[in-house]
């Protein structure tokens, strides 16, 4: 089994990923997707399943006896990957849930832009926690700057709505191929994310 399968497997399997599930599918539940609620979870609970994995083994020592297993990019790679996908995987399904329960609640809703949306702030909080050290930072740091980007827009940059998370979950403005802008934006800022981890995991290794 390479690096990617097992990281994959433990991050859904996690009491994390089962416990932002509950979460997320209680809060469509009783105060919807277009909920205040709903938006302020999305960057805490997408970090949930896999957000500090690499800080626990960085910190734990565990890093060392497993590294001699797998290469470097494989290993870095395989931890990006399972955080975004176990993130994103819980935001998609806590809505398609949601969907069969209360039919009407969730019309509408692009599944795919959810489920990029959880990935991105689930990579970012990983990225975060590798920059900072700390597992608060992880999850309080994709919320704060989840909260900065959507105070900003409100208050002071109301024509730069593709910087606006929430629209990144529901466009409400005119996108550039629709929805499919929307998803190729997600797209490119966790390319971003994803140089940024690579740099830092790789400079953290290197001291090892």
């Amino acid at each position: 089994m390479n690096s990617f399968e097992t990281d994959l497997k433990r991050a859904i399997g996690s009491l994390g990923f089962w416990a932002g599930l509950i979460l997320e599918v209680s809060v469509l539940f009783f105060a919807g997707f277009t909920s205040d609620l709903f938006r302020a979870c999305v960057p805490v609970l997408a970090a949930l399943p896999y957000g500090t994995a690499w800080l626990n083994e960085y910190q734990s020592g565990y890093l060392k006896a497993y590294l001699p297993r797998t290469n470097v990019r494989s290993y870095i790679a395989g931890k990006f990957l399972a955080c975004g996908i176990s993130g994103g995987l819980l935001e998609a399904l806590g809505v398609r849930i949601c969907r069969l329960l209360k039919p009407e609640e969730a019309a509408g809703i692009n599944e795919a832009l959810i489920f990029a949306s959880g990935m991105l702030w689930a990579v970012l909080a990983a990225a975060l926690a590798a920059w900072a050290g700390s597992r608060c930072i992880a999850y309080g740091g994709s919320f704060v700057l989840y909260y900065f980007l959507v105070i900003s827009y409100e208050r002071y940059f109301a024509d730069w709505y593709c910087l606006y998370p929430y629209e990144w979950l529901a466009p409400a403005h005119p996108w550039v191929f629709g929805e499919t802008g929307v998803l190729v934006l997600l797209l490119g800022w966790i390319l971003v994310v994803w140089c940024l981890y690579y740099f830092l995991l790789k400079r953290c290794i290197a001291r090892l």
